[in-house]
């Protein structure tokens, strides 16, 4: 019988080392800590949870306390509001801010109801319209210039003024040519009279690049002044003469307003925008003055009303507590499914 080689790497089980006592109790502690820091860390998570729900909870409680009492006590619109608690003889002022367009807060659905409740208003003895913006839509303008034609027709002792102050072009000079008066400051930039349509090409980029237009449509011209297609020149002659047509209509509308007071020049339905001192030469504007000078010596009277219209308070209300809502709701989800640092 003969006997296997040592092996120098096998150990048996009785050759191996017998932990010391204080070697075991030093494993015993290890495993205790490490337990007693995992319930601590599950401890914490568990605590940052139930903290942001109550938080969450009483948000929403409040906010929703806060709604209901703004149910219950503005229920007009805050410029309805505004407008029937004159009681003195005053101006009203109506911003006409931002890009005059549909669904802004310079549209015609805003402002027309704003100019009728301001004419309609005993206690005012004018309009002011504070005038800050770039233009926009010829239909919202156009639209707005003819309510105050008409507001004028209803209401000729109750005068109505634009003020332009830092920019009046375009479509804001439209809305202001319908204007008893129009003043501005030396610095305000009036006028751009004209239409525009934007657009672009790709075509020759298309071609280096080995792209082509796959359109279909049915129609002639429904696809006209396509970037992907080259210009058709019909088409673009089309345009050209609607966009002249439009500019005809402004055209019109601003010498309708100001009559003889417009200089023999040309150049001013050119698109060209002028300063207040130049577009008061050219009878743009009737001179240069501000909201407060206007009302101070053209309406003379004290105090100023903002018929601007608003989001009521409780829109408003609303409005932030969604917004709140999203962000509390956004935490709450980021918190339950994202990476965790606990330290």
């Amino acid at each position: 019988m003969t006997t296997p080689p040592h092996d120098d790497l096998r150990i048996d089980q009785e050759d191996r080392p017998t932990p010391s006592p204080a070697a075991a109790r030093v494993s015993d502690d290890s495993w205790a800590r490490d337990a007693l820091l995992d319930l601590a860390r599950q401890g914490l998570i568990e605590q940052r949870r139930a903290r942001r729900w109550r938080v969450f909870f009483r948000l929403m409680s409040f906010s929703i306390a806060l709604a209901l009492i703004a149910l219950l006590f503005f229920k007009n619109d805050w410029s309805s509001d505004s407008a029937s608690a004159v009681t003195e003889p005053s101006a009203a002022i109506i911003e006409v801010h931002g890009v005059i367009a549909a669904g802004q807060e310079a549209s015609a659905q805003n402002l027309i109801p704003a100019l009728e409740r301001a004419f309609k208003n005993p206690q005012i003895k004018g309009v002011i319209l504070r005038m800050n913006t770039p233009g926009g839509s010829p239909v919202q303008a156009g639209e707005i210039y003819d309510a105050i034609l008409r507001l004028r027709k209803e209401y000729p002792s109750k005068p109505i003024y634009a003020v332009a102050e830092d920019l009046c072009a375009s479509g804001g000079y439209y809305i202001a040519a319908a204007a008893d008066k129009i003043y501005a400051n030396q610095a305000s930039l009036v006028g751009s009279i004209g239409v525009r349509m934007d657009g672009f090409g790709f075509v020759d980029a298309m071609k280096k690049l080995g792209i082509e237009s796959r359109l279909l449509t049915s129609g002639a011209n429904k696809s006209m002044l396509d970037p992907f297609t080259p210009e058709n020149p019909q088409q673009v002659a089309f345009m050209q003469n609607l966009l002249d047509e439009v500019h005809q209509q402004f055209i019109t509308a601003v010498k309708n307003g100001r009559g003889d007071r417009l200089a023999n020049n040309p150049d001013i339905f050119s698109g060209l925008i002028y300063t207040g001192t130049d577009a008061q030469k050219l009878g743009l504007i009737d001179g240069l003055a501000s909201v407060r000078q206007v009302v101070r010596d053209e309406l003379h009277v004290k105090k100023e009303v903002d018929f601007t219209p608003k989001r009521s308070p409780f829109a408003e209300l609303l409005s932030q507590t969604a917004t709140e809502f999203n962000h509390q709701f956004a935490t709450l989800w980021a918190d339950q499914l994202g990476p965790k640092l606990i330290p």
